[in-house]
C-alpha cells in the first residue's frame, strides 16, 4: 500500500549565535515553527530503493545516495520506491532536505537515526513549535503559539551557510530569556519576538543584496525576518497573508512566494 508524508518547511523565528565548539560546529539558540507549505513524498514497496523527483525545484535534486531522503531510508531499513514532490526552494534556510529526511524516519517508525544526518533532521521529526540549542541537538517543546498565517519569499538567490557564518561579527551572543513566556494573541508575541534576533541576517544580507528587497516587500507583516542562513524572508500575520502573497508575486513574478499557516 502506498504511503504518503509531508515535510513541511522549518523556519527559524529567532536565531541567536551563542558559541562556537573547539570542533567548529556553532552554538546555537533558536525559536523554530513549521509551516503547512512543503514537499509531498510518496513511498511504494519495490525490490531496490529508487528516487523520483517531480515540482518546481525538481532540477539538480540528485536521485541516489547523495539524497538525504535515500540516505534517512536506508536507515530505516525500507527498500522501495520514493516520489519526491519539490516544493520548497534548495538553499534557502527553511530546512527542505531535512525535512524532507524527517519525513522519511517518521513514516517508517526510525527517529533514533535522525542525529546521523545532520544537525536540522532531529528538529524536523516534530512539525511544531520547538526551543533548539546546541549544535541543534537539544530540544524543547513551548507552549503553543497564537494561531497566525506566515508568508515565505526567497528572491531566487541561494545563500550557502559556511560564509554567512564566517562573516559573523560575533559568535558569542546572547541567548534568548531562560523561560520563554506564554502568548495570548499573535500581536502579543510579535512584539515579545522583535526583542529577539537572527544573527545571521546581517551577515547573509551583505552577502546576497536581494535579501533586502524581501524584507522590504513584507511591509505590512506584524513582523518580517530571515530564516535560518537565507535567502528566505518571513512575515507573520494575523490574516492577509495570501493577499500579501499576490501583491509580492504581481511585483516579483521571478520570486517564489508561498502563503500558509503556523502548523501548532
Amino acid at each position: 500500500m502506498k504511503t504518503e508524508a509531508f515535510a513541511a518547511a522549518k523556519v527559524n523565528l529567532s536565531l541567536h549565535v551563542t558559541g562556537q565548539r573547539a570542533d567548529g560546529y556553532h552554538l546555537l539558540d533558536s525559536l523554530v515553527v513549521f509551516a503547512d507549505i512543503g514537499d509531498r513524498l510518496w513511498f511504494d514497496p519495490a525490490p531496490d530503493l529508487q528516487i523520483e523527483v517531480s515540482g518546481a525545484f525538481a532540477d539538480g535534486v540528485p536521485i541516489d545516495c547523495r539524497n538525504l531522503v535515500w540516505q534517512a531510508a536506508e536507515l530505516a531499513g525500507w527498500s522501495g520506491k520514493i516520489h519526491l514532490e519539490k516544493n520548497l526552494p534548495h538553499g534557502a534556510g527553511i530546512g527542505g532536505g531535512s525535512s524532507d529526511a524527517a519525513a522519511v524516519l517518521r513514516a517508517f517508525g526510525a527517529a533514533e537515526a535522525a542525529v546521523t544526518l545532520g544537525a536540522d533532521v532531529p528538529v524536523c521529526l516534530n512539525p511544531c513549535a520547538q526551543r533548539m540549542r546546541g549544535i541543534g541537538d537539544v530540544l524543547d517543546p513551548i507552549s503553543p503559539l497564537p494561531g497566525m498565517e506566515i508568508l515565505l519569499i526567497n528572491p531566487h538567490v541561494q545563500v550557502p551557510t559556511g560564509p554567512v557564518f564566517a562573516a559573523l561579527e560575533s559568535k558569542q551572543n546572547k541567548p534568548m530569556p531562560d523561560k520563554l513566556p506564554s502568548f495570548e494573541s499573535a500581536h502579543d508575541f510579535c512584539i515579545w519576538l522583535k526583542g529577539q534576533r537572527n544573527d545571521l541576517e546581517k551577515p547573509a544580507r551583505a552577502i546576497a543584496p536581494q535579501i533586502d528587497m524581501a524584507l522590504e516587500a513584507l511591509e505590512g507583516a506584524m513582523i518580517a525576518r530571515m530564516s535560518g542562513s537565507g535567502a528566505t524572508c518571513f512575515g507573520l500575520y494575523q490574516q492577509g497573508a495570501k493577499d500579501a502573497a499576490k501583491r509580492i508575486t504581481q511585483a516579483h513574478p521571478d520570486w517564489w512566494v508561498a502563503a500558509g499557516k503556523l502548523l501548532s
